[in-house]
């Protein structure tokens, strides 16, 4: 197995289109398991840690704003730099592994694993994120619901890299939490994500089907119905109603993590209270901490 190690996102592009098999390594959180477990066996590898530009983010002043987070940001900067402008993905990437793990994993490494257990994946859908992927043929952007294909599978071509992810700036309320089989250190049997901006919701689901999705009847209920220009906590009634569109969404199985009735109840459950936390800053402009 080689392993090929550029220095210039140029290079980079170079290698991947002259050696498509090659598989992209950053954290290596994920790939050095499968590889440690004899479960993958590439030709090459492709190690990006030493491309600066992967490893920078940067916040585009148009109206809303948008944060460009480059591909090598590892969760501990998310954590501590980005929890202002994109709470839910610093929520989500609080829950990833240890502290180690933490230092190494990016969110560009969960994207291009594409496991539906993937702890950043329903925030990116809940908050219309869409994902830049670059070839020697140039560059695309892709809409976070397009990217995901299938079980561990996206839409990247052969010879693409994903480069960033582009996501709304101080998007207004928005909340991540989800359900493990221990405290910590732990893959979700379940998650979930919500985003509440302008009379819009985003409503995303993890670990509860094929890929992670939109709970896409859930989203229209809620934006429909929630009294957006009230500051009245809201009734238990419409919580449930939620929780149930949420949960109906999910097309979970059974596994050695939970069965899918204990992965469907819990969406609701997850849905229910993530909401209740989102419209909480929403009234009074506080944020609750999941």
């Amino acid at each position: 197995m080689e392993f090929l190690r550029p220095t210039t996102l140029a290079e980079a592009l170079a290698l991947k289109a002259e050696r498509p098999g090659a598989v992209p390594i950053a954290g290596g959180t994920d790939v050095m398991v499968e590889l440690n477990f004899d479960h993958r066996r590439p030709e090459a590898l492709l190690d990006l840690t030493r491309v600066g530009d992967l490893a920078e983010w940067s916040t585009v002043d148009h109206p809303g704003g948008t944060v460009r987070l480059g591909a090598g940001v590892p969760y501990s900067r998310v954590i501590t730099e980005l929890g202002e402008s994109v709470p839910a993905l610093a929520m989500a990437s609080r829950t990833v592994g240890s502290p180690q793990i933490r230092n190494r994993g990016t969110v560009g490494g969960n994207l291009g694993a594409a496991s539906p257990a993937g702890d950043t994946h329903p925030v990116l859908l809940a908050l219309d994120a869409r994902v830049e992927v670059a070839s020697v043929r140039g560059t695309r952007l892709l809409d976070a619901a397009e990217f995901y294909v299938g079980v561990k599978r996206h839409a990247l071509a052969p010879d693409e890299l994903i480069t960033a992810v582009h996501l709304p700036a101080h998007a207004g309320p928005q909340q991540f939490a989800k359900v493990g089989t221990r405290n910590a250190m732990v893959i979700a049997v379940c998650s979930f994500a919500i985003s509440l901006r302008q009379g819009k919701v985003g409503a995303a689901i993890g670990s509860a089907a094929p890929t992670p999705r939109h709970a896409r009847d859930a989203e229209a209920f809620l934006a429909a119905e929630l009294p957006w220009t009230s500051s009245e906590p809201l009734p238990d009634s419409l919580k449930r109603r939620f929780g149930d569109l949420v949960a109906a969404a999910a097309e979970p199985i059974d596994d050695v993590r939970g069965s899918a009735a204990y992965r469907k109840h819990a969406l609701g459950v997850l849905a229910r209270r993530t909401l209740t936390w989102a419209w909480e800053e929403h009234r009074t402009g506080v944020r609750a901490c999941a």
